[in-house]
């Protein structure tokens, strides 16, 4: 694999990690929530477990791609964490605005 594969990999599940949290009911994707809902600082402790996967992720692509894994500061994960907070738009945007409107279309 390139190095424009392991980008598109990262690219790829970074987008996706960051918008689970809102398309699925489960808690953890998993198990049914307590009380049958799920709540908003779940699917934040989700999302941001997820940030932590995909940064997990990110490193051994990096150790493989580079046979190292070089330390960074913490302006490097203040970046990416914002950049998560991007990508996880779509989906807050589909929980909190869109599918309410789809639902009373039906």
């Amino acid at each position: 694999m390139g190095e424009t594969g392991a980008f598109l990999i990262l690219f790829i599940a970074a987008l996706i990690g960051a918008n689970l949290p809102w398309f699925s009911e489960r808690l953890l994707f998993l198990l049914p929530p307590p009380g049958g809902e799920k709540k908003e600082w779940m699917r934040l402790l989700e999302w941001f477990l997820m940030y932590w996967i995909v940064g997990g992720l990110a490193v051994g692509l990096e150790y493989r791609m580079t046979g190292d894994v070089y330390s960074q500061d913490w302006e490097f994960y203040v970046t990416t964490l914002c950049l998560f907070v991007v990508f996880a738009l779509p989906g807050f945007i589909y929980h909190h605005d869109l599918r309410k409107y789809l639902w009373k279309r039906r």
